[in-house]
């Protein structure tokens, strides 16, 4: 059998669409792990994290573009990272960030460490949601 352009081309669609159907099926089914602060290690670095807490502190940046909000769950606290572009997104949504001091909120983001301390980078503006 001989393999022509045209086979290969037909092979190379076919495996492609089942690779797309794969990832519509499969993606809604991908959940982000929920943590509690004080379970938060190095060894979670590069993952996606949810987590719930009280937002107790507020600070922007020097430059005024990005914001560092400290999140505490009663067992521990994290500092969080959210930048011009999720602020900007939050603003979208009718909120301003000084909104979320001492409200309850889920969070979800990427741990970072920098200065050898942990963080969690904000995902997206939608990311950060005041709940009761």
């Amino acid at each position: 059998m001989k393999i022509t352009d045209e086979k290969l081309l037909r092979i190379a669609l076919i495996t492609s669409l089942i690779g797309i159907i794969g990832l519509i099926v499969f993606t809604p089914s991908i959940e982000v792990k929920k943590v509690g602060i004080d379970e938060i290690s190095r060894a979670m670095i590069d993952e996606k994290v949810c987590v719930h807490g009280v937002i107790t502190d507020i600070a922007q940046s020097s430059s005024k573009t990005s914001y560092f909000l400290t999140i505490n769950d009663g067992n521990g606290q994290i500092p969080l990272i959210i930048f011009e572009k999720q602020v900007a997104e939050i603003q979208s949504r009718n909120l301003d960030i000084d909104d979320f001091k001492n409200r309850k909120v889920e969070v979800t983001g990427t741990i970072t460490e920098y200065n050898s301390e942990l963080e969690l980078i904000l995902s997206s503006g939608d990311s950060l949601r005041i709940i009761n």
